[in-house]
């Protein structure tokens, strides 16, 4: 927490920090000298889509059950991301989504600017294909629209015609549909709300070479309509390019990249956007396990009508993955900046960089102006397993293979059981938990295997902490406990916590826990409270989570 006593120093430091880039201290692509590293973001925005406005690159990923959905990134060059912003306050169905909904909602978005407006489109999976609009793609989005509903219906991209048709492709999800590796193209309405026809097979994956076809992008160049989709799987597959003359084909194919020698992974799904000066470029993921599907950009090129991605050293027309490039050609040059990550929580703004494990409730917590956010404990359930359940999570994503959390707390607690604390949240998860015990309190590590299958956790007595404060009368008094929590993230996801009780001093606490993805997600790292059944709240301010080396 900054205080700062000078009521002008408060007003010019918050204009500055508005107007500030944010420069990460463990990941920066830009390397200062007119090229870049990849990944561009070393964090999970998982199946991206970009598109272009002007001067302007506006990029959207995956946020499935998290909230707030579909982030909104903003670039001048393609390399240089900042968060700005969500199309999506909360999931919709909202109800459906209060509690947490792990790898369900918001699945592989597209985003288009057309006509002065920002569409994003995306499937759920469950509920059907959902459109989401504006004019200010960093101001208020509009309502979402349910465009289709059904299941299985994933991937969608639209594209205007210049006969003002307006087509929609999409992939199915065997999951739902109990079919997959197929895409289907159908007609919308002029104003992309609805779909009017009903969808036609234009490109079948089960021919044993382009299995598990998805993620497509719709794009029209040179009187050919182009459909760039990754086959093969997440892991292990390539990009394929399928063109034809007509929207509904037939369609011929063409694999355009793939891993080649490099050890970039995949490459899986992603966008092509052109720059005001003509070049095109193409944005990927690559997935890399607990630290989620980290964005990639490759050059990209046309020979004879069909696009190349990446770098073709061979001349085949088929790219593999760059790991240093030069940067975009955008007709000047823009000053660094990277997605925020460290947050002092001292305005009534949450950082952009977090999201909830559901839709956000008022029970969870409150911003403000006193220097801290404040998140209440969420009572647990009488048949409380592990926090696979938990929807008050407050979360981000993993920012680099490797980097050090510390968080500044104050925990408040009443009642016996009520504890708050540092978690890293997957499948597997691992928190250190401060919690009340008579008139002490405890820090445990807890760890938790294979969380989704219901797993219990385990639980290691770490150290008795005494009472930072106790005040309050009758019955419930209320009990503090100032602590600095710390998680050092290495190579290979591996956690080492610490604590701390003056912020200068850290002990070591507990043994090593490694990270694990979560459902369709990375691993994340935050903050949490909880409470027991049947008791009342306690509460934990968070006062600073600062991200270092």
């Amino acid at each position: 927490m900054k205080k700062i006593v000078i009521i002008a120093a408060l007003v010019c430091g918050a204009w500055q920090q508005a107007d500030a880039q944010y420069v990460s201290k463990v990941w920066v692509p830009d390397q200062k000298d007119g090229t870049y590293i990849n990944p561009i973001i070393h964090a999970d925005y998982s199946d991206p889509d970009v598109c272009a406005a002007g001067d302007d690159f506006y990029m959207t990923a995956s946020s499935f059950g998290c909230a707030p959905g579909l982030p909104i990134l903003h670039s001048k060059d393609l390399v240089n991301w900042r968060l700005a912003n969500y199309a999506l306050k909360e999931i919709e169905p909202t109800g459906f989504f209060n509690a947490p909904q792990h790898g369900k909602g918001v699945w592989a978005p597209s985003i288009r600017y057309h006509n002065g407006e920002f569409f994003i489109y995306w499937g759920d999976p469950d509920w059907g294909i959902f459109m989401v609009k504006t004019k200010d793609p960093l101001g208020e989005w509009e309502k979402p629209v349910l465009v289709k509903a059904g299941k299985g219906m994933i991937d969608p991209t639209p594209l205007w015609d210049e006969d003002g048709k307006v087509y929609l492709v999409h992939a199915w999800a065997g999951s739902r549909a109990a079919f997959n590796s197929v895409i289907t193209v159908c007609e919308m309405n002029a104003g992309g709300t609805k779909v009017i026809s009903e969808p036609v097979l234009v490109f079948d994956g089960n021919d044993g070479v382009n299995h598990t076809i998805e993620g497509p992008k719709f794009y029209k160049r040179n009187g050919y309509y182009y459909i760039l989709a990754p086959a093969g799987g997440v892991v292990t597959g390539w990009q394929l390019a399928l063109r034809s003359r007509n929207v509904y084909g037939p369609y011929e194919s063409k694999i355009v990249m793939t891993q080649g020698d490099t050890d970039i992974n995949g490459p899986h799904q992603g966008g092509w956007v052109e720059t005001c000066t003509g070049e095109s470029w193409f944005i990927n993921f690559q997935d890399k396990a607990m630290y989620g599907r980290v964005l990639h950009l490759n050059p990209m090129k046309w020979e004879n009508d069909w696009p190349v991605i990446g770098e073709d050293k061979d001349g085949d027309g088929c790219g593999e993955p760059v790991k240093r490039y030069k940067k975009p050609d955008v007709g000047r040059t823009y000053p660094i900046e990277t997605p925020i990550e460290s947050d002092e929580f001292n305005t009534r703004q949450l950082g952009l960089q977090w999201e909830w494990h559901a839709n956000y409730q008022d029970t969870f917590g409150f911003t403000s102006d006193l220097g801290y956010i404040r998140i209440y404990g969420h009572i647990l359930s009488k048949d409380f397993v592990n926090f696979w359940e938990v929807p008050n999570l407050l979360l981000q994503k993993f920012p680099a293979e490797e980097f050090t959390v510390t968080a500044k707390l104050k925990v408040s607690a009443k009642a016996d059981g009520q504890q708050s604390g540092l978690i890293v949240m997957g499948w597997d998860y691992g928190y250190l938990g401060v919690v009340k015990e008579g008139d002490k309190f405890i820090l445990n590590q807890v760890v938790c295997k294979d969380a989704e299958q219901r797993s219990p956790e385990t639980v290691t007595r770490l150290a008795e902490l005494p009472v930072s404060r106790r005040f309050g009368a009758g019955l419930y008094p209320n009990y503090e406990r100032d602590i600095y929590l710390q998680v050092k993230v290495t190579g290979g996801g591996i956690c080492y916590f610490s604590y701390s009780l003056d912020g200068r001093k850290y002990t070591s606490a507990g043994v090593p826990f490694t990270a694990r993805q979560g459902k369709w997600i990375g691993a994340k790292v935050g903050l949490f409270s909880t409470a027991p059944y049947g008791k009342e709240r306690g509460w934990v301010d968070a006062d600073w989570f600062r991200i270092n080396k």
